[in-house]
């Protein structure tokens, strides 16, 4: 069975990094981790990944800046994204839905709950 391909992106490198682990552990993934945003649309382009996680506050360019991004990329605009974000507020949630995230995950995460996220974002129809 192939892995399925997860791109992070977290301008706190320990974060990315961990969740990276984690995934690569507990599920069949492949993980590519981002700490600089400016990067996102050339790497996706290139590692072609089954779903986002995207950090909402990252200095130079936000998440939402970065979402944008990619909803504008004819490459890139079906790719699910799941927010990933330290911020539980329902003003930045609303907004994050209204530009397309799948999900939103709240810091620290839990890893069923991560997980749970990513299978549905990559097989919708199964969740």
């Amino acid at each position: 069975m192939d892995k399925k391909r997860v791109m992070i992106i977290d301008d706190e490198e320990g974060f990315a990094s961990m969740l990276k682990i984690r995934l690569e552990r507990i599920g069949n993934y492949e993980v590519m981790a981002l700490t600089d945003a400016k990067d996102a649309i050339k790497s996706a382009h290139d590692f072609q990944p089954d779903v986002i996680l995207l950090d909402l506050i990252m200095p130079k360019v936000d998440g939402l800046d970065v979402r944008d991004m990619l909803i504008n990329d004819p490459v890139c605009r079906k790719m699910p994204v799941i927010i990933v974000s330290g911020i539980d507020q329902s003003m930045d949630k609303g907004q994050a839905y209204k530009f397309g995230a799948v999900d939103y995950i709240v810091k620290p995460v839990d890893d069923a709950r991560l997980l749970d996220a990513v299978e549905k974002a990559i097989n919708p129809k199964s969740g």
